[in-house]
């Protein structure tokens, strides 16, 4: 099969397409051929060696599936040959997605719902999943409740609305200027140009001074110290990006804030309770560019690149059958 393998950490050029063998379902896994992947910035991460201790190479890396079951170990229950599904690999456990065929546990691999195409699914497996632990089981966001996302224009955050949205949360996010009107076609309720305003004045001036319940952070940099600027009393706040910095979290003390870091777990729960949200018609995943298996190296570049000009996510075509219809570019 054909396959994208990193040979060496360093840029975008480190990647080599090559054969190498098909995988073979042991007991309890599924062979699943591949229809479509998508990148994250966890891809580009592990690429430039950020996980240098945690990857072996030469490897095969990505984090998103969206494909057809093509064969099944001894004691696979839950899925047959021609199945279309979804899931995340696992992070840090053997070979990812940027191959023709993959080979997964049983039990982190779900339906695909019938409504998305592999390209859209393939959008959503990682982010959505994240987005599912960070906002209804770490930050328990309730009905009624506020929420600032930073970043509402990403794979992430533009998910994260929706999430927020289904639930009942009024939304704040942070975009530039080119995304504004994006982020409100996705559900946010106010859009801050972080360019332009401040947002912790921004959020305090259009919640009377009160602040949010909760703060997503998906952007990194400064935004977990000053987050608990714009909190209320007994806030949450939830970061997805490495603490490389020590930061200054004083203000957090007198809100009595929590903190949550939060590295998503693979499982079929979170999917299932995804796909349910897809067919009710409550969250869909942009794609915003797509690419070939044999262009990852550009993929990665452009999404590395800082003001990349995408909305959402950016999808691998690993079968041309990806390109059917359904997905919105």
């Amino acid at each position: 099969m054909k396959a994208i393998v990193l040979k060496s950490f360093g840029g975008p050029d480190s990647f080599e397409l090559c054969d190498v063998p098909k995988p073979v379902p042991r007991a309890g896994q599924v062979l699943v051929r591949v229809h479509a992947t998508s990148i994250n910035p966890l891809d580009y991460q592990v690429r430039r060696g950020d996980y240098r201790d945690l990857v072996p190479l030469p490897a095969i890396t990505g984090h998103d599936v969206s494909g057809v079951v093509e064969a099944v170990g001894p004691g696979v229950t839950a899925f047959s040959p021609g199945d279309e599904v979804w899931y995340t690999p696992q992070i840090f456990d053997g070979p990812g997605s940027y191959a023709q065929y993959h080979v997964a546990a049983e039990s982190i691999v779900g339906k695909k719902p019938p409504l998305l195409s592999h390209l859209e699914a393939a959008s959503l497996t990682l982010v959505g999943g994240t987005a599912w632990e960070a906002l209804i089981v770490r930050a328990a966001l309730r009905v009624g409740e506020s929420i600032l996302i930073h970043g509402g224009a990403g794979g992430v955050g533009h998910v994260a609305i929706q999430l927020a949205k289904a639930v009942g949360a009024k939304v704040f996010t942070t975009v530039r200027e080119a995304n504004i009107e994006f982020a409100r076609s996705v559900g946010a309720d106010v859009v801050i140009d972080y360019e332009k305003e401040d947002y912790v004045d921004a959020i305090l001036r259009e919640t009377g001074g009160r602040g949010v319940d909760v703060v997503f952070d998906t952007i990194g940099g400064n935004t977990l110290s000053r987050s608990p600027d714009a909190l209320a009393q007994l806030g949450r706040v939830v970061t997805i990006v490495d603490i490389a910095e020590p930061q200054n979290v004083i203000q957090a003390w007198g809100k009595n804030a929590s903190f949550h870091f939060v590295f998503t777990r693979q499982n079929r729960g979170k999917l299932d309770e995804l796909s349910t949200l897809v067919m009710r018609g409550q969250l869909r995943p942009h794609v915003g560019a797509v690419y070939s298996l044999s262009d990852m190296g550009l993929a990665h570049a452009r999404l590395e690149r800082p003001n990349h000009g995408v909305q959402g996510k950016i999808a691998i075509a690993v079968e041309p059958s990806a390109h059917l219809a359904g997905t919105r570019l």
